[in-house]
């Protein structure tokens, strides 16, 4: 986390500051739907995501949110457009944190309800500026959402909330394109000291939207920059926190059970190595001790290569090895390999 950010409080966690980078998903039931929505938050908790948004397009919607918040365990984050009156009810029912984007809640005299409530309520606000929804006179001043246009409108909206003085604050600024999220969070780093939210918009499917979410959160976080992210994919939310993880484990940043080392495979491998790591994968998922597992498909790249590994197989001829610490310890046929390595985890 970048050590220069404030630290701002949501809910019983405290975000920013020198505090552990932290996960978050939305929903995408029907927030009335009160059963709905919290058997999804409650699948997310499970895999988990520690804050959780929801969308309030409505005031039935934003009625249902104190219902919602007393079934779950993580922040709850409202998210609102246009209606400051969702945003007061909001607050009413007791939500630790809204998103609103200022810019299109005009009247100043709305927005000074808003915050008036948010004040009372120990509520933190995340201003949200994402590249397809800025100002048209932002857009015409910088030719398009560039990364430059993105940061003035949320400079704007920041210096409107601290005018009414209102400093529970986080920024996100979020594009589909991903050089332009990377150079205009780099860029508001540097201009405010109010802790990020990291996403790339609208990142695709399931394997599109990692990639384009590695790239666009991964960089950001091993430079300090990021309090919260999340990995926004056309799937369903519980992989958002999967591939979140993910990010977060490789960089080194936080650990949260298994590190699967695998082959890619190739004309060496004896074995279905594809097939193994995948059972290995599915079969360690909800392990959440730290442990790094190897699955090496031959004994050129099987103890040696992976000697840092706690556990891992190496692939022969229909048989393999089973090896700690780069150590051999079991030799076993080729369709036990999978249980003789869930066995010495277990021992583990």
């Amino acid at each position: 986390m970048h050590s220069q950010s404030r630290e701002v409080r949501v809910g019983d966690l405290v975000l920013g500051g020198t505090q552990p980078v932290r996960i978050q998903s939305m929903t995408n039931t029907k927030t009335s739907d009160v059963k709905a929505t919290v058997s999804q938050i409650h699948a997310l908790e499970n895999a988990g995501c520690e804050l959780v948004r929801v969308a309030v397009p409505d005031m039935s919607s934003a009625k249902k949110l104190g219902a919602i918040k007393r079934a779950i365990h993580i922040p709850l984050i409202a998210d609102i457009h246009f209606d400051h009156r969702l945003a007061l009810e909001a607050v009413h029912q007791g939500v630790d944190k809204i998103r609103i984007n200022p810019g299109n809640i005009s009247d100043p005299w709305k927005l000074q309800a808003i915050v008036q409530a948010m004040k009372a309520g120990n509520i933190a606000l995340r201003i949200g500026v994402n590249g397809g929804s800025l100002d048209k006179r932002i857009l015409e001043k910088h030719g398009g959402p560039t990364a430059r246009a993105m940061v003035e409108s949320a400079l704007e909206q920041v210096a409107v909330l601290e005018s009414l003085d209102f400093h529970d604050i986080f920024i996100s600024l979020k594009s589909s394109n991903v050089r332009t999220t990377l150079e205009a969070c780099e860029l508001i780093s540097e201009k405010t000291a109010y802790p990020l939210h990291l996403g790339v918009t609208e990142a695709g499917t399931l394997l599109g939207g990692t990639v384009k979410s590695a790239l666009g959160i991964g960089p950001l976080l091993m430079k300090g920059i990021g309090a919260t992210f999340r990995v926004s994919l056309s799937a369903d939310p519980v992989e958002e926190i999967r591939v979140a993880k993910l990010i977060l484990q490789d960089l080194q940043i936080r650990r949260f059970g298994v590190e699967l080392i695998a082959c890619p495979s190739c004309g060496r491998a004896q074995i279905d190595l594809v097939a193994l790591s995948n059972a290995v994968e599915a079969a360690l998922k909800d392990y959440h001790k730290p442990l790094t597992v190897a699955v090496m498909g031959c004994g050129v790249n099987g103890p040696g290569e992976a000697a840092h590994a706690d556990i891992g197989i190496a692939g022969g001829r229909q048989m393999g090895l089973i090896f700690k610490k780069g150590k051999i310890i079991r030799k076993v046929r080729e369709e036990e390999l999978l249980e003789a390595l869930l066995e010495e985890i277990e021992k583990i």
